[in-house]
């Protein structure tokens, strides 16, 4: 299977395209990440995970959070090869420099898609979709995700691990 055809990386592009869920666009691409690349910042799905954190930061008007994080997202995918196949490779970097420069001039949040030009990665996307329906969430909910959401099971992990630490 290629790469960007795992169900965790479709899951991303519907975050991403369909739903605008650039948070959950993280937590996916983060699990994706840990699964096949863990450790290493300068593999190109890190780029994807930085794509999505520049969007849920600009929608939130945090532009210097929005900037890092595409600047960091343009140098991974920049490069090109198999992790933006099936994409308009110079149409997602345009989007990107437009992005940059938006976020840097202060402008608005816009939303942007990722140039999907490959037919089996549409038709893959298409049936995920088809097997897991949209469901339309709030935006003040999707704009502030990260503090709203339930975190009692992070919390919880935290502490489990300050317990486990060895008192110096």
């Amino acid at each position: 299977m290629h790469p960007l055809h795992h169900p965790l990386f479709i899951q991303y592009i519907i975050n991403f395209n369909e739903e605008k869920d650039y948070f959950e666009c993280h937590e996916v691409g983060e699990e994706y990440w840990k699964a096949i690349a863990p450790k290493d910042k300068m593999h190109p799905l890190t780029g994807w995970i930085q794509l999505a954190v520049g969007m849920y930061h600009w929608r939130r008007s945090n532009y210097p959070g929005a900037l890092r994080s595409f600047i960091r997202a343009k140098v991974k995918l920049a490069a090109g090869g198999i992790w933006v196949e099936g994409f308009d490779h110079e149409k997602l970097i345009r989007i990107l420099s437009d992005s940059i420069e938006a976020v840097t001039e202060r402008k608005p949040f816009s939303v942007q898609k990722i140039p999907i030009v490959s037919e089996e990665l549409k038709q893959a996307v298409e049936s995920y979709h088809s097997a897991h329906p949209l469901t339309q969430q709030d935006p003040y909910y999707l704009m502030h995700k990260h503090r709203l959401r339930d975190r009692t099971s992070i919390i919880s992990l935290r502490e489990q691990k300050k317990k486990a630490e060895p008192l110096n």
